[in-house]
């Protein structure tokens, strides 16, 4: 069983201490949330999805507090962002001495110290002895459209290779590759041709299916692979699949290209989740963990890949020199603490979600590495996946002061900042245990 304190402590130090959390004074949503969320009702796009009716006023650490004094307990990190939590105060201090000084000039016309300085570090903790090569872009969904550009360039192919289940972004070429959910797709075409999707997990059905039905392997650019699916469900591979899929893209001269953009930045215990699986890709892709928050992506290469001509490829606001900053800070406090908490509390939430599971027979399939950690919901009677009952436990938690998000068709992703503490673990998985056993 869980041995809960009465209060949560400060992660940051005291002056970023916004109180202890969960704390619900009001109905959700409290009165000026409505008032917001009805404003927001006349202005903002439709296509936004919002799981709960959250209206965030601040946060600090793993700590969020909503526009009427509502806390949260933030198990999400802003979909795996908030690497170091939210507001933390080195990072904060980067981003004011850095805005302080250059907020803008153009990485792709000139230099700057902070730019620099974070590729050589990227560039660093990329595993293999080979040179690397840095492009810095303002997301993941841009950092795949300039792998996707790359890997064309580089081997004179054409073929791009996915997976059912991967989601790689919403952009044109980005959402080639994505293959989550049919609505992301629909009324959208045609997409970038030439790619191809096969099962996650899979490797014989690309030699056996594609190169004798589809294409020729000699035609094939690159396989883009998420090490650990988000999207599609917080879903590990088997032990030897990247493994044989790194095999698979040596016989033919394929690059193979590892989407780290929610599992890497040291979510898994490790820089990167494929380093769990003793390969090194040809090209890596960062975006979300890289900079705490700031809109940041990066493509990291083996350098004699990237060998494509000025003008080739750039930026306006890639690798803006205050979200370099902030990158600097956070893969230092990742790097010096974080991953390593990542590793040690990430079995903890594995240990604690399989007694929840044994005691909780809708929920099922507990899964993950590190900090990066799914769980299943499913129907009592049948035992398939209930969406339904997975909506009313994420607003039963909402409700009590934990968030939580969907991934995949009936999962639930536990992915709070790296920065958490045994004692907000333990309060957070109470109450998920607590709100589970209301809707169950």
């Amino acid at each position: 069983m869980l041995g809960i304190k009465k209060e949560i402590e400060p992660q940051h130090g005291d002056d970023g201490w916004i109180g202890p959390a969960p704390s619900i004074k009001t109905e959700l949503p409290g009165p000026n949330a409505k008032a917001l969320m009805e404003r927001d009702e006349k202005y903002s796009s439709p296509s936004y999805t919002r799981d709960v009716p959250l209206v965030v006023r601040r946060a600090i650490g793993s700590v969020v507090e909503d526009v009427d004094g509502n806390r949260f307990l933030d198990f999400a990190a802003g979909i795996a962002v908030c690497a170091t939590g939210h507001c933390h105060p080195k990072v904060v201090a980067a981003i004011e001495h850095q805005a302080r000084n250059l907020i803008h000039i153009c990485g792709s016309d000139f230099y700057y110290p902070p730019m620099v300085e974070l590729m050589e570090k990227l560039a660093t903790i990329a595993p293999g002895t080979e040179p690397k090569r840095v492009l810095l872009t303002n997301s993941g969904a841009e950092a795949v459209e300039a792998a996707f550009k790359v890997a064309r360039h580089h081997t004179n192919r054409k073929w791009v290779i996915a997976f059912h289940g991967a989601f790689h972004g919403r952009t044109m070429g980005a959402l080639s590759l994505t293959s989550s959910k049919a609505r992301q797709k629909e009324r959208f075409g045609p997409l970038v041709p030439m790619v191809a999707h096969v099962p996650y997990g899979d490797v014989e059905r690309i030699e056996n299916e594609l190169f004798k039905r589809q294409m020729s392997p000699n035609e094939v650019a690159a396989i883009f692979v998420e090490p650990i699916q988000g999207e599609g469900g917080y879903i590990l591979p088997p032990p030897t699949f990247l493994p044989d899929l790194r095999a698979l893209c040596d016989k033919y001269d394929i690059l193979l290209v590892c989407d780290e953009i929610q599992s890497g930045a040291g979510r898994t215990g490790k820089w990167f989740a494929f380093e769990h699986f003793g390969i090194i890709p040809d090209l890596i892709l960062m975006a979300k963990g890289l900079a705490s928050g700031m809109p940041l992506g990066a493509v990291i290469a083996n350098a004699k890949i990237m060998d494509w001509p000025p003008g080739a490829q750039g930026s306006t606001f890639g690798g803006n020199p205050v979200c370099c900053a902030a990158a600097i800070a956070t893969l230092e406090l990742i790097e010096n603490g974080y991953m390593a908490n990542a590793a040690k509390l990430g079995k903890r939430v594995l240990a604690e979600l399989s007694e929840i599971a044994e005691r909780r027979k809708f929920l099922t399939g507990v899964r993950g590495l590190g900090l990066m950690c799914g769980i299943d919901v499913v129907n009592r009677k049948t035992g398939k996946g209930d969406p339904k009952l997975r909506e009313k436990l994420l607003r039963t938690t909402f409700e009590r002061g934990l968030i939580l998000l969907p991934c995949g068709e009936n999962g639930i992703r536990f992915c709070p900042p790296l920065c958490i503490n045994e004692t907000q673990l333990d309060v957070g998985l109470k109450l998920f245990d607590e709100s589970a056993a209301m809707v169950g």
